[in-house]
């Protein structure tokens, strides 16, 4: 029994189980609801990698780059596509929300409380960059000041060469040894999205989403717009099969749009570009963990943008060309300007309504239903942080057994 159920392909595995979650919070909400623990349990073991895989695989990845491969050269390349890919969402996303009438058909209730988030600056944003205890940091599960900080070991260690060997070696086999934990934590990933899919549609219902379908609706097509038309575009120009890529990824999106947490999959994402689509495990460790960070398109490009929108035309207020611009300049800075933040999405908006003067209040519109919401996004910046994996190894002339026979003949 168990021998055939790993039989079955991973991706089969997380897609059944994500059928089965939905048909059981259609049927049975109150039994789907008390599913929930398993979900928890699962987003509990991502949670458990995140910080020493992170670290462990950021330090490796420095420690394995050629010596003629420019580790700022690489990380200017990376930045550089998510800003751009981050403008582009900003774009779709206003020409989703103008073309469609996504302003509700009725009067809504307030749909939640909400209260404005401080908004850290540059500088304040800079600062906390720096971890004032590397071991505090890894323990809190401060994801960029451990980027920061494995950065900088990485690179001393490079740096001091034969006396720091040993240490090297110990991190390179305690990344290795994440690697094998990660194995053993994403076998759960059927029964986590079983239980946090189970529980969504039993906990929300769909007639939580019928005032706002059309918002709603906008969100998740531009969500798809931006993965199949960008992301397939950047990897088919990159030398690979837009649907080989889709098809070698989607368990990890599967994992990303349950759990909301682009951080939580990162184990997932990794497996999936090193394992399926032949990226080398440097590029991934380097990629990924700044990507969760940095790369925000569904909740920094789209998001703002179609939800800006939304609140504009809810309260009847005309939008000028001027402002269009604002939303897109903003949101791009802002996706930076709030990496750790939590509830990075609502921050954003909350930044793009002060920009071009819209009300705060028209967020408690949408906040109830932000889980719906956020998952799409989150699946949209975790496919980003892969896609962007992926034309960063194949781009790379240094790195040219990068994809394996499987991917090049795909191809």
């Amino acid at each position: 029994m168990l021998k055939a159920w790993f039989a079955i392909p991973f991706w089969q595995r997380v897609l059944g189980a994500f059928a089965i979650g939905v048909v059981a919070g259609l049927i049975a909400p109150d039994f789907a609801v008390a599913l929930k623990p398993l979900g928890d349990l699962f987003i509990q073991a991502l949670k458990m990698l995140v910080a020493p895989l992170i670290f462990c695989a950021i330090v490796n990845a420095i420690l394995q780059f050629g010596e003629g491969e420019n580790l700022g050269q690489i990380g200017a390349k990376t930045v550089g596509l998510f800003l751009l890919t981050a403008v582009i969402a900003s774009v779709i996303g206003l020409s989703v929300g103008s073309l469609l009438d996504i302003a509700p058909t009725h009067e809504l209730a307030a749909a939640a409380d909400h209260q404005n988030k401080v908004v850290p600056g540059p500088v304040e944003v800079f600062l906390n960059m720096i971890p004032v205890n590397p071991f505090a940091a890894l323990s809190e599960g401060k994801i960029l000041q451990i980027v920061v900080f494995a950065a900088l070991v990485g690179i001393a260690i490079r740096q001091v060469g034969a006396p720091a060997q040993p240490l090297g070696d110990t991190l390179k086999a305690g990344a290795q040894v994440m690697y094998r934990i990660t194995k053993m934590v994403l076998e759960l990933t059927p029964l986590g999205v079983l239980g946090l899919m189970a529980w969504v549609v039993g906990h929300y219902g769909l007639s939580s989403l019928a005032p706002l379908a059309a918002f709603v609706g906008a969100i998740y097509l531009a969500c798809l717009i931006h993965i199949v038309v960008v992301y397939g575009g950047m990897v088919r120009m990159a030398g690979m099969s837009p649907w080989f890529f889709f098809k070698s990824v989607f368990s990890a999106q599967l994992v990303a749009y349950t759990t909301c947490s682009s951080f939580g999959t990162i184990p997932a994402a990794h497996q999936a570009i090193t394992e399926r689509l032949g990226v080398k495990k440097s590029y991934a460790s380097f990629v990924l963990p700044l990507g969760a960070t940095i790369n925000m398109d569904g909740c920094g490009g789209i998001y703002p943008a179609i939800a800006a929108i939304f609140i504009a035309q809810l309260y009847g207020i005309p939008l000028e060309w001027m402002d269009y611009l604002l939303i897109t300049g903003t949101a791009t800075l802002a996706s930076i300007g709030t990496a750790g933040v939590p509830g990075t999405a609502l921050v954003m908006l909350t930044v793009t309504l002060n920009v071009i003067g819209l009300p705060l209040e028209g967020i408690a519109f949408i906040a109830a239903i932000d889980r719906i919401i956020d998952m799409a996004r989150t699946a949209t910046n975790v496919t980003g942080d892969m896609a962007v994996a992926v034309v960063l190894g194949r781009s790379n002339p240094n790195n040219p057994e990068a994809m394996s026979a499987e991917v090049q003949q795909s191809t």
